[in-house]
């Protein structure tokens, strides 16, 4: 331990501890076992090599923020009464609705309506509902999930075991680019969880431009995200990521990410800050049958002076903002929403 000033007691690392840290990784660019850098390893690179002979990372009193803090403000009232105060203020401060939020309002009807049924009212609030109290299948699956006890394996299940391989993506084969974790992908059985998947992707490209969120459904930006059981059984908590390869640049973003990188038009910007976005399934009850709380999606907003950015992003990735699925819960599958056409688009899901 070192003392930085009066106040303050920081950890310290020295420059030889990272170099010993670094010998010991491969260079992806390198490996055959690896056809892109993905974010996580590109920054604890990049941050590792830049770092200056003894960094400090300063420890306060404050109370401190955590990715559970968030579910449990995005559920009951009650349950997020828990949260503490200032904790909770800073945390609201950081969400971005895509669809109205309202803990409260109960009297949304279960299970809704499809999603090929067609308004008879407003269509913005129609699609609302959609969020709110999904259709039949996606309901089942949030209870299943619960009741299993968190099983990942209940979700799992009900994917088809037709192996899909997943084919060219706007020139992905010609850059050598892998941009899903596995070279083949599944879809559910029932097809209207597929769609479901599809709506939500489709949603947020249409809705995130109201809160600064400027994204585009291609292999560059938005076309996957992560779906994971939370701590409280809670499902479909489905954490999105945009902006996922960022063009290199000298200035404002001078990192090497791979071949999945190579042909990137996406700009670096304050955007970034925007890049996790949040769906959660209804919470059902644990002593009923009912729900306790709708569903949910939000724009979690890591701008550097959030606290967010200082209490739940690492440090070695707070340059992309990432914020890891692991850490709200157990990982079931990643979701992929790739555009597979070669003269027109073609979007499909890949369940990996």
């Amino acid at each position: 331990m070192q003392v930085c000033n009066q106040q303050e007691v920081v950890t310290c690392k020295h420059k030889n501890q990272l170099k010993c840290k670094l010998s010991s990784m491969a260079s992806p660019l390198t490996s055959s076992s690896s056809s892109s850098l993905p974010l996580k390893f590109a920054f604890i690179l990049s941050f590792s090599l830049t770092t200056s002979s003894s960094t400090c990372k300063f420890n306060s009193n404050k109370a401190s923020a955590s990715a559970r803090d968030i579910l449990t403000l995005l559920a009951t009232p009650q349950q997020a009464s828990s949260v503490d105060p200032q904790v909770a203020s800073q945390l609201k401060s950081s969400f971005k609705f895509l669809v109205p939020f309202n803990p409260n309002d109960l009297g949304i009807r279960f299970p809704r309506r499809t999603l090929n049924s067609k308004p008879s009212y407003d269509y913005v609030y129609h699609e609302n509902e959609l969020v709110w109290s999904p259709p039949a299948p996606v309901l089942e699956i949030a209870r299943l999930a619960f009741d299993s006890g968190r099983d990942p394996a209940s979700i799992q299940r009900l994917l088809d075991p037709t192996i899909i391989y997943v084919p060219d993506v706007e020139g992905s084969n010609k850059s050598r680019c892998g941009l899903t974790r596995t070279p083949y992908g599944r879809r559910f059985i029932n097809e209207e969880l597929n769609s479901y998947m599809e709506f939500l992707f489709k949603l947020i490209a249409d809705r995130g431009p109201k809160v600064g969120l400027n994204v585009s459904l291609n292999r560059f930006d938005f076309f996957h995200g992560h779906l994971f059981i939370a701590a409280d059984g809670r499902v479909g908590n489905y954490r999105f990521h945009a902006k996922e390869y960022p063009a290199y640049d000298e200035e404002v973003f001078p990192y090497n990410m791979g071949y999945c990188q190579k042909g990137s038009n996406v700009t670096y910007d304050d955007s970034m800050n925007l890049r996790n976005i949040l769906w959660l399934a209804p919470l059902p009850s644990s002593s009923t049958s009912d729900w306790s709380a709708p569903g949910v999606l939000v724009v979690l907003d890591a701008h550097p002076r959030g606290i967010i950015f200082r209490d739940i992003i690492p440090e070695y990735v707070n340059y992309a903002r990432t914020i890891y699925e692991e850490y709200f819960g157990e990982t079931v599958v990643d979701v992929n929403y790739l555009n597979v056409g070669a003269a027109e688009p073609d979007y499909q899901i890949f369940i990996c």
